[in-house]
């Protein structure tokens, strides 16, 4: 992928990290070899072209992750999870099997799901102007919610400011709670990027816009939306979003890291408020959840056909993510070399990074790793070629 961001203000995105360099001999010293597990039961890949295992390893020894999760899911109802390196620097622990992780941008399509929902419903409608459910509340300098429609926030086309680039140094919101109407004036605060419909740019603010609608419309707090119309809908019984003063994961889960200043050790930041990403990067979940959700989705047990061909009509990005691939409506598609599609997202937030993919007909996989930025600069983000590898195996 090749959109840039500048760290700290590149949270919850989908773009690569390229960032400084650090030494962590003791981590990859201590990072154990990958293993796999069955379903109530403990079993280890074997084989040198397992596209996983190799996978998980370069990520580990190569690149220099702490951990790295992966659950992987077959057409045939196949499912397998696989960990690679230490789930703590500090004590050596062992990686949880389908721990839970700070599932960042991938928040974004429970969020466009809600949103399609209303729309199955009559509540909202796709090509409406947001003026239409938040009045008077979109306006700055280029900036107008009459002029841009509900598409346009969920596909990344309004031309919005992107607000996390302006929220500075991550250590001073890090422990913060911050409510989505002073986020949004934060972006109102700079001009539009382009006019609505005439370009293409990730902004998290479309999201903080969505989830706003979500409110206004239901007249119910977003996160109880999520939970209700999706996480328990479809049984994701590792996945929520926090609470207020929720700084902590609840269950088993490997520690998430930030490349120190300067070099040294590694910046333990698990715990965090991240009321700064609600609808855009709040979810908390596990790989394998994050499978589950995303095979649902296209599988349409979320959606109407209709609002589900609405969702997979994508556009194209430029160079705003990974080469060949389009957004959709809070969705992601990407060419697979065996052929077809691969859908998903991804999130990226401090501490940690998810990739996710899933195919038509079943086949899915999710990587997590524990370190965002990126431990070594100098290793670009090669999870889409991951994900092709595993998917087309």
């Amino acid at each position: 992928m090749t959109h840039r961001w500048r760290w700290p203000a590149r949270v919850c995105g989908v773009s690569p990290a390229r960032c400084r360099g650090i030494a962590m001999a003791a981590v990859v010293a201590a990072a154990p070899a990958v293993g796999g597990t069955l379903p109530g039961a403990v079993a280890q890949a074997h084989g040198s072209g397992d596209a996983v295992r190799q996978g998980l390893h370069r990520l580990v020894r190569e690149d220099r992750y702490p951990a790295a999760l992966a659950a992987v899911a077959g057409r045939d109802g196949y499912h397998r999870n696989y960990t690679a390196g230490v789930a703590d620097v500090r004590t050596g622990a062992r990686v949880p099997v389908d721990g839970q992780v700070r599932a960042a941008s991938n928040t974004k399509a429970f969020t466009a799901t809600v949103v399609l929902q209303l729309v199955g419903e009559g509540r909202v409608a796709l090509d409406a102007p947001v003026e239409r459910y938040l009045p008077g509340l979109v306006r700055g300098e280029g900036i107008d919610g009459r002029r841009i429609t509900v598409r346009q926030l969920l596909q990344h086309t309004s031309g919005l400011p992107n607000y996390t680039e302006f929220l500075g140094d991550f250590a001073t919101y890090r422990h913060a709670h911050l409510r989505p109407r002073a986020l949004l004036d934060l972006a109102l605060a700079h001009r539009a990027v382009f006019a609505p419909g005439t370009g293409w740019s990730y902004s998290n603010t479309n999201y903080l816009l969505a989830g706003l609608l979500v409110e206004k419309v239901t007249g119910r707090p977003l996160a109880e939306q999520i939970t209700r119309r999706v996480i328990d809908r479809i049984g994701l019984r590792h996945t929520y979003l926090p609470g207020v003063g929720d700084e902590r994961l609840r269950a088993a889960h490997p520690e998430g890291y930030v490349p120190a200043k300067g070099g040294g050790p590694l910046v333990d930041v698990t715990e965090m408020d991240t009321s700064w990403a609600w609808a855009v990067g709040q979810l908390v979940s596990t790989p394998g959840d994050l499978n589950r959700f995303f095979t649902a989705l296209f599988g349409g047990e979320l959606l109407r056909p209709a609002q589900l061909a609405q969702m997979r009509t994508t556009v194209p990005v430029g160079t705003g993510l990974w080469p060949g691939a389009r957004y959709g409506l809070g969705v992601i598609s990407t060419p697979l070399r065996c052929g077809g599609l691969m859908w998903g997202h991804g999130g990226d937030i401090p501490g940690y990074r998810t990739r996710t993919g899933v195919t038509d007909d079943g086949r899915a996989v999710t990587v997590a790793v524990t370190a965002d930025p990126a431990p070594v600069a100098q290793h670009p983000d090669d999870s889409p070629a991951f994900l092709d590898r595993v998917l087309c195996r």
